[in-house]
């Protein structure tokens, strides 16, 4: 609808995991790097966390795109409570053959595919994304499946992605053996002011625009009322975008982005944050968080992440 108004070649803030618009903040280097480290140092378990749509599984999409040659991977995207018998969603992930065999028969099956990639000089790597929804009983399944190994090498890593609870779950007493697996972790937090500014002006120039689109003061809008989450920056600037040109204007301020809240607020669907005392303090585009953004020096790109 508006990319040909602003000049984009594409849609700056699309919802899908697409690594080609990773804005690799401080945090999403310092994960990148620790799951780089756990696959080169063949760490048993790797575990990422972080809030929802703070960009865990676009990590995951980029670190596929970038895994050698000597590597096999797998990967369980679609985790849920029900989630079921996980020694077939190990087989699936692998193209491995399920239907029908029994539990020991599988287990088998999975040796065999791991001792054959083994003996082909090749590691094998299962990524589970959204493990917070996988039981204790599922997860403590996953270790005994970790204990398939030849001599000193690990022929058999682990990588868990998923939100806070699942650090909360690796806690509990039944998990200690499992937690005493872990080898590599890292919490992925939310984007500050800076790097929310720096993230929009980012996605904008990759969608082939203005990185000026959004001025400081509705950067710093954004950041206020998404708490510097990425999915929520995402789906803000982009209704904002549509705003903008369904009013004809050139850029984006600060009141622009308050009357998107507002408008999505009356339908209560978008979990923007906004504390009933400080409602009056977000409109005012010259108090608050955007007086804190100017005095950070944004517009000059001044300033440490």
């Amino acid at each position: 609808m508006y990319k040909s108004y602003f000049g984009f070649k594409e849609k700056p803030f699309s919802l899908l995991p697409d690594p080609g618009f990773l804005y690799m903040s401080k945090k999403h280097r310092q994960a990148l790097s620790m799951l780089e480290y756990g696959l080169m140092n063949q760490a048993g378990f790797t575990v990422i966390t972080g809030e929802i749509g703070a960009g865990k599984t676009t990590l995951i999409r980029l670190l596929l795109e970038q895994i050698d040659q000597d590597l096999t991977v797998g990967l369980v995207s679609n985790t849920h409570p029900s989630f079921g018998e996980m020694l077939q969603w190990v087989l699936l992930a692998f193209g491995l053959p399920y239907r029908g065999k029994e539990k020991v028969e599988m287990y088998e099956t999975l040796v065999e595919f791991l001792i054959s990639e083994y003996g082909q000089n090749r590691r094998t790597v299962l990524i589970i994304d959204e493990a917070q929804n996988m039981s204790p009983e599922g997860l403590e399944e996953l270790r005994m499946l970790s204990n398939i190994n030849a001599n000193k090498d690990q022929i058999f890593q682990l990588i868990l992605v998923g939100q806070p609870e699942l650090k909360d779950k690796l806690r509990r007493p039944e998990l200690v053996q499992f937690a005493q697996r872990i080898a590599v972790d890292f919490h992925l937090e939310k984007l500050s002011l800076q790097e929310t500014w720096k993230y929009i002006r980012h996605r904008l120039t990759t969608a082939g625009g203005d990185p000026d689109l959004f001025d400081s003061a509705a950067c710093a809008a954004i950041h206020y009322y998404t708490k510097g989450t990425p999915r929520l920056i995402n789906v803000l600037c982009d209704t904002a975008l549509v705003f903008a040109f369904g009013e004809g204007l050139q850029y984006i301020d600060a009141d622009v982005v308050h009357d998107v809240v507002k408008d999505k607020k009356l339908g209560g669907i978008l979990p923007v944050w906004e504390e009933d005392s400080d409602k009056e303090h977000a409109k005012d585009k010259d108090s608050g968080k955007v007086k804190d953004l100017r005095l950070a020096g944004l517009k000059s790109g001044s300033g440490n992440e």
